[in-house]
C-alpha cells in the first residue's frame, strides 16, 4: 500500500527543485503509476528546458576493431583474433566511413572498439592524429572508460597520462560505454573481465579534470535490481557534483539475442520508469537522451514526455546493438517528424549540445 503522506513530501521536493535521496529515488519509482511517473519526470525536463526544444546529432559509429578478450556475457560483437571476421581497421578505413559522414553533413564520430590484447599507443595516436589533421571540423567521441583501463595495462602508462596524450592527439570528448551498471556485484555477474565501476568513474574524472567532457550510461534488464539502477544514478550524481564534466545521461534496456547472458527482456513500461527516475535524481544532469536505438523510434517519441530532451543520434552506422538482434534504423527526416509530432522543436547539435544549423 502507497505512503500516500509521504510519497506527496517527494512529489513536493521534486517540483521545488529540491535534491532527492536514494530512499526517495526508489518510492517514486515502486508508488508511482507509470503516467504519474512521467508527468513529475517532464515537469523536470521542463523547468531545465522550457523553450521546447529537443536536440540530437548527426553522428557515425565506428568500430576500429572487434577484437576483445573481455568476453562479456552479454556482447554479441567481440571476436577472438583468429577467427574469419575478426579485423583492425586502418586510419584510411575508418577515413573513409568518416569521409561519407561529412558528406551528409555529420559534426562527430563515435569511436570504440574492442579490448586488443596487443594493439600499441601508436595505433591509436596515429589514428587520431590522421582523423585530425583530414576532418578537423569532426570532433572524435571515443574510446570508452573500459577501453582506458584496458590501455592503461597495455601501454603500461597511468590512465590520465593516457587521457592527456589522446587528447593532444585529437580526442574531443569520451563517451560512457561500458558503464553497464556500476555496482559491482553486478559487473562479476556480467562482465567479471571488464574494469571495476571504481575504475570507471575513476577514468571520467581524470578526463574531466582534463577539460574532456563525456555522457554517462547505464544498461539495465539484466540481472540488476532496481536499488542497484538507482545507486548507479547515485554514483553518477556524486562524480557530477565534483566535476560538472558529464553533458547527458542515456540509459538503454539489455538486448539479450546472440548473447550468453539469458535474462527476461525488460519492456517499454520499464524503461520509460527508470528513465523518468533518472531525470528527477540526476538534478545536475543538463541532458538526458532517449534510447530509440533499442526501443524504437516511437518509444524514442514517447520518452520525450518521460523526461528526455534529446533524441540522440542519426546514427549512419551501429554494429554493437544490432549483433544482440536490435536493428532499428532512422533518418534525419524521421527525428523531425517525431519531434515535432510530440509539441517540440528540433534542433542539430554538436557534443556540447550547441544548436547547429541544417545544411543549405
Amino acid at each position: 500500500m502507497r505512503d500516500m503522506p509521504a510519497v506527496n513530501s517527494i512529489q513536493d521536493k521534486v517540483l521545488a527543485g529540491v535534491r532527492i535521496t536514494t530512499d526517495e529515488a526508489r518510492e517514486l519509482y515502486r508508488a508511482l503509476s507509470l503516467p504519474e511517473l512521467g508527468a513529475l519526470a517532464d515537469s523536470v525536463r521542463q523547468r531545465l528546458h522550457p523553450d521546447q526544444r529537443v536536440t540530437y546529432i548527426v553522428d557515425r559509429n565506428i568500430n576500429y576493431t572487434n577484437i576483445c578478450n573481455v568476453y562479456c556475457t552479454f556482447c554479441a560483437f567481440m571476436r577472438e583474433a583468429d577467427v574469419p571476421d575478426a579485423y583492425i581497421l586502418t586510419p584510411e578505413e575508418v577515413g573513409a566511413k568518416v569521409r561519407e559522414l561529412v558528406s551528409i553533413g555529420g559534426v562527430q564520430v563515435l569511436l570504440q572498439g574492442g579490448h586488443h590484447p596487443k594493439l600499441g599507443i601508436d595505433y591509436y595516436l596515429n589514428l587520431l592524429g590522421y582523423l585530425r589533421q583530414n576532418f578537423p571540423q569532426v570532433n572524435v567521441h571515443g574510446f570508452s572508460p573500459p577501453e582506458f583501463t584496458h590501455f592503461s595495462e597495455v601501454f603500461k602508462l597511468p590512465v590520465a597520462e593516457v587521457i592527456r596524450q589522446f587528447k593532444a592527439a585529437g580526442l574531443g570528448s569520451i563517451p560512457g560505454g561500458g558503464a553497464e551498471i556500476l555496482v559491482d556485484a553486478v559487473r562479476k555477474r556480467i562482465a567479471p573481465l571488464k574494469c571495476t565501476g571504481q575504475q570507471w568513474l575513476d577514468v571520467m574524472e581524470a578526463a574531466h579534470r582534463q577539460g574532456l567532457n563525456s555522457s554517462a550510461t547505464m544498461m539495465f534488464g539484466h540481472v540488476e535490481t532496481v536499488e542497484d539502477r538507482i545507486e548507479h544514478l547515485n554514483l553518477l550524481r556524486q562524480l557530477q557534483d565534483r566535476t560538472h564534466g558529464f553533458t547527458a545521461f542515456i540509459g538503454w534496456t539489455f538486448q539479450s539475442e546472440n548473447t550468453r547472458l539469458r535474462a527476461a527482456p525488460v519492456g517499454a513500461q520499464e524503461y520509460l520508469r527508470t528513465q523518468a527516475v533518472a531525470r528527477i535524481f540526476l538534478d545536475n544532469f543538463p541532458n538526458v537522451q532517449s534510447s530509440w536505438v533499442t526501443q524504437g523510434p516511437q518509444i524514442g517519441q514517447v520518452a520525450l514526455k518521460f523526461g528526455a530532451n534529446d533524441f540522440g543520434s542519426v546514427m549512419m552506422e551501429e554494429n554493437v546493438v544490432s549483433s544482440a538482434g536490435t536493428t532499428f534504423r532512422t533518418d534525419e527526416a524521421t527525428i523531425r517528424r517525431l519531434v515535432s509530432e510530440v509539441g517540440y522543436e528540433p534542433h542539430r547539435r554538436n557534443n556540447w549540445y550547441q544548436l547547429q544549423d541544417l545544411p543549405s
